[in-house]
């Protein structure tokens, strides 16, 4: 059997534990082989292939990993549930003070709280919500 032929099947066993185990290193090495598989479809030796299949993997693992694993470290971009509604702009529709009230948010009517003890805020008045405590929106 071709050398590439071994390459692709270490390969692609490299890439099934990659799918079970989600370990993005293992691409690497998977992606190191299929490189190697490609110099022995070329032609290169075998001292060739396997400083190849080191090369790319040794080249992914310094280079290409750092910049994966900082951007699965990051919050994302986009602010969905509870955070998304931090800061919107809500509308008054029963009277909201120090002990409660009711605000229509992104069409939906929630429970609210005036942040400040003793504001008050009537009826078709804009607010703006501060944070959310469980139901309850803390508006300003």
């Amino acid at each position: 059997m071709d050398d590439w032929i071994w390459w692709l099947l270490a390969a692609v066993g490299l890439g099934i534990p990659l799918v079970l185990t989600a370990m993005p290193e293992l691409a690497m090495f998977a992606i190191g082989a299929g490189a190697a598989a490609l110099t022995a479809a070329l032609g290169g030796g075998v001292v060739l292939q396997f400083l190849v299949f080191v090369a790319a993997t040794v080249a992914q693992l310094v280079f290409v990993r750092p910049i994966a694993y900082r951007q699965s470290k990051q919050a994302p971009a986009i602010r969905t549930g509870i955070e998304a509604l931090t800061g919107a702009t809500a509308v008054v529709q029963e009277r909201v003070d120090g002990e409660g009230g009711r605000i229509k948010l992104n069409g939906e009517i929630w429970s609210a709280r005036a942040l400040e003890p003793g504001r008050v805020y009537e009826p078709g008045q804009q607010v703006d919500v501060v944070e959310i405590q469980g139901a309850t929106a803390l508006v300003v």
